[in-house]
């Protein structure tokens, strides 16, 4: 049977593969650790979940109307953006999707046309470079110094632009280094872009997951041409604990959102209506919840961190925010004998029972990924094992 060449030509997602092979390992009785799952170990918070139990009991399980999202979903958006950002829009400049994943997707079908290049910078969350080549665009890779936790700085922008560039893709705080991009950091790069005719996609999507007193600003809160070339993603699956209810949004020029909800009626028609209803309940209720999960994973974080930096020859951006690290491994390539991160991890699985994401996924193979959203007894059982495999 003959296949599309779009589709036998797309990766496929590591990190789902990685969760995959090592769901398949447990079912089989070996007890591995897998730090390789990108969602919270929490339950949805209670009230939430109560929202679209009531939801669902009113009989809120038609088709969305309109497809774009749900009244009270968007506005519920626009509060959480002026609350939580500074950042001021309207409900016809937000989307409603099924997941965050679905808004970038579509914002990239929206906006490229073949041959747009589109500014990734290294190391990029798996799915970016297959969205674009799927819509038709170019990826075009940018990577910033070691000492600088990769995290770019104006000049090396500035070198990747070229007149072909139409996206630039921000990712603060990053998956999968957990490196955030600090406010001045950011204005400096909205000053490079200002002057240029482009779009900048913010995956804001771990904006609420910040440690170590970080600070951060959404690019689009950087100056009024920022806000005008900006579109905002995010979703509830990483704040709210969501991951399975897919639920995101966008917010940006109407120009695009209408573009998008275009794409939307063809597709997938919105997100189910009783899950919107949670999702309006979630950014518009008490946020103590996601306060109580932000400290677990930085307590955490921190201490995934100081493990694997003590181990010799091992080098970590440390996370300031998400819940991940990605610490530099190739300094034992050599001695395991493999040829890059896809080897090191499967060795690693099949010698010490943990799952690790390989860096060449993310565009980085001297380092491999580790998620610390699960339990710290489970961190410990599987950074003693790794400490023992390196050494």
């Amino acid at each position: 049977m003959r296949l599309s060449r779009r589709v036998t030509e797309l990766v496929e997602s590591a990190t789902l593969a990685v969760s995959a092979k090592a769901a398949r390992m447990k079912a089989e009785g070996v007890d591995v650790v897998s730090f390789g799952a990108g969602e919270p170990d929490f339950d949805t918070p209670a009230h939430i979940r109560q929202a679209a139990i009531e939801a669902l009991n009113a009989g809120q399980t038609r088709y969305p109307s309109p497809a774009s999202g749900l009244a009270v979903a968007r506005k519920a958006v626009c509060d959480s953006l002026a609350r939580d950002a500074k950042l001021h829009y309207s409900p016809e400049q937000v989307i409603i999707t099924s997941g965050g994943k679905d808004a970038a997707y579509m914002a990239f079908h929206a906006l490229l046309d073949p041959g747009d290049e589109v500014i990734i910078p290294k190391p990029y969350w798996v799915s970016y470079p297959e969205m674009v080549r799927l819509a038709g665009g170019v990826p075009v890779f940018a990577v910033g110094p070691e000492k600088n936790d990769y995290k770019l700085t104006p000049e090396i922008l500035r070198s990747a632009l070229t007149p072909r560039t139409r996206m630039f893709i921000l990712n603060t705080p990053s998956n999968p280094s957990g490196v955030t991009y600090h406010p001045e950091e950011v204005r400096a790069l909205a000053q490079i872009l200002q002057e240029r005719d482009l779009i900048v996609l913010s995956d804001e999507i771990y904006d609420r997951l910040l440690y170590d007193g970080q600070k951060t600003m959404s690019y689009a809160a950087a100056g009024e041409r920022a806000y005008a070339q900006t579109l905002t993603c995010n979703s509830a699956s990483k704040t709210y604990a969501m991951t399975g209810w897919r639920l995101g949004y966008a917010a940006g020029p109407v120009e695009i959102v209408k573009a998008m909800a275009k794409l939307q009626s063809q597709s997938t028609s919105g997100a189910a209506t009783f899950s919107q209803i949670a999702y309006a309940t979630a950014l518009s209720a008490d946020q103590s919840c996601v306060a109580t999960m932000r400290a677990e994973f930085e307590r955490r974080g921190a201490h995934m961190w100081r493990r694997l930096t003590a181990i010799s020859g091992v080098r970590c951006p440390k996370p300031t925010g998400a819940f991940y690290c990605f610490p530099n491994v190739s300094a034992a390539y050599a001695k395991l004998g493999v040829r890059g991160s896809i080897e090191f991890a499967a060795r690693l699985l099949e010698e010490a029972r943990v799952a690790v994401v390989p860096g060449e996924a993310f565009g980085m193979d001297e380092h491999v990924r580790l998620s610390f959203a699960t339990g710290m007894q489970q961190i410990d059982k599987g950074l003693d094992r790794i400490a023992t495999f390196l050494r």
